[in-house]
């Protein structure tokens, strides 16, 4: 598993391991200090006799590049914020279908609604469902109900 950092940092993680190993330190101890596994100490080692320092640089993230620029998953979110009424649909409820018709639309790229989540949490978001109350809820009828009948209906202990 790649571990957190950009890979700037990583490569200085690992550079800064080598130079400790160079100062004299044992593997384990530099492994304790940077906080990582011995072993990753040792393969960098290894890099460095072999491939010299070049061998310790930094490598591309693995995997497909994202098809939205981290201009246009801003941008995305700029646009939510505004509602879903602002674009156009009947509620200002966001749904993944909702969210990915505003991708498609914006920025021409298609997502499946399942993969826009992935998306939004990536950028912080978390899934929300709006509370669910009638619109005839009376507040104050509920306020004097608590006050005064719920204390009869409630069940006690038993005093003894």
């Amino acid at each position: 598993m790649r571990p957190y950092g950009t890979p700037a940092a990583l490569e200085a993680r690992r550079r800064r391991a080598v130079e400790l190993i160079k100062d004299g330190l044992g593997v384990r101890e530099v492994a304790r200090k940077i906080g990582c596994s011995p072993a990753s100490v040792s393969r960098w080692q290894a890099e460095v006799q072999t491939g010299g320092t070049d061998a310790l640089r930094a490598k591309p993230p693995p995997g497909r590049p994202p098809r939205l620029t981290a201009r246009q998953r801003t941008r995305l979110l700029n646009l939510l914020l505004k509602g879903a009424t602002a674009h156009g649909f009947s509620t200002d409820l966001w749904t993944l279908p909702r969210v990915a018709e505003i991708i498609a639309k914006t920025f021409g790229v298609r997502y499946h609604p399942a993969h826009v989540w992935k998306i939004l949490r990536g950028e912080g978001w978390s899934c929300q469902k709006p509370e669910r109350r009638a619109r005839e809820r009376d507040e104050d009828a509920i306020k004097q109900w608590r006050a005064e009948r719920w204390p009869h209906i409630k069940k006690r202990p038993k005093i003894r």
